[in-house]
């Protein structure tokens, strides 16, 4: 967080973890922004004439946070937003992956997984926020809480892969025009997506998931070398463009 104002590290780290915190709780994303501004001028000013944070919020940084998060409203319209954009983006990838291999055809516990395993997502990015901004911890610590519940919803969509073979429930076949409008439907929906975040990560994301191993079994290799060329393009490619993300966001810091 680039604060404007001289601030101790643990004013910085206070008010990166409240914010952290009230957005875990699912609080409007501008009322979080102006509490944490007006509360970033008080420690600024509190810290000028020698006051020390406990003066401001307490000595209790927890306690402090609920009591702000108290004082607000939950932004549900805002967050059925979001989590409508994690179920229907969880889809997308499923979906562009099936189309390149033929029509579209999902069982319903396929559907009903895919609902499930987002709203656990959901539910451990929340809960996983909330501890990480209410708990001291090193930056490691809260770097494999935060690799943890991304491996989480990957490991059920593995499970829920063996359990659908496991299972028979019924399937909903959507024949040539069904794939046809539900991948246009698709298309627009991850188009839309990176416009209204202005950013085409989305787009490159599921561009190296899809494409290697597509364009790679047009070709006439080896299954295993199909396979392990497909891992290396899509997770180095997936790792190259966060690299250059984070230096282009570092250089704009530095500027």
């Amino acid at each position: 967080m680039k604060n404007e104002l001289q601030l101790s590290k643990n004013s910085q780290d206070f008010l990166e973890n409240l914010t952290i915190y009230l957005f875990s709780s699912g609080k409007n994303s501008d009322e979080i922004e102006d509490i944490v501004q007006e509360l970033e001028i008080h420690l600024s000013e509190a810290e000028k004439n020698g006051k020390s944070i406990e003066k401001i919020i307490g000595k209790s940084p927890k306690e402090y946070m609920k009591m702000v998060s108290n004082e607000m409203i939950i932004d549900y319209r805002t967050w059925f937003k979001y989590i409508c954009l994690i179920v229907f983006g969880s889809f997308s990838f499923t979906i562009i992956l099936d189309l390149l291999e033929g029509n579209l055809s999902y069982s319903f516990l396929e559907i009903f997984g895919h609902i499930v395993i987002s709203a656990i997502f959901i539910t451990s990015v929340f809960i996983g926020f909330t501890y990480i901004s209410t708990h001291s911890h090193s930056i490691k610590k809260q770097g494999l809480i935060l690799v943890g519940i991304a491996i989480l919803p990957m490991t059920l969509f593995v499970g829920l892969i063996y359990l659908n073979r496991v299972i028979d429930t019924p399937v909903i076949h959507l024949g040539n025009t069904g794939s046809l409008i539900i991948g246009v439907i698709t298309a627009i929906f991850i188009i839309g997506v990176s416009i209204w975040a202005k950013s085409w990560t989305l787009m490159i994301i599921v561009a190296l998931l899809t494409l290697p191993n597509y364009l790679l079994h047009l070709m006439s290799l080896k299954y295993e070398t199909k396979l392990i060329l497909s891992i290396m393009i899509t997770y180095g490619g997936i790792a190259i463009y966060l690299w250059i993300l984070s230096k282009l966001e570092k250089r704009k810091k530095d500027r």
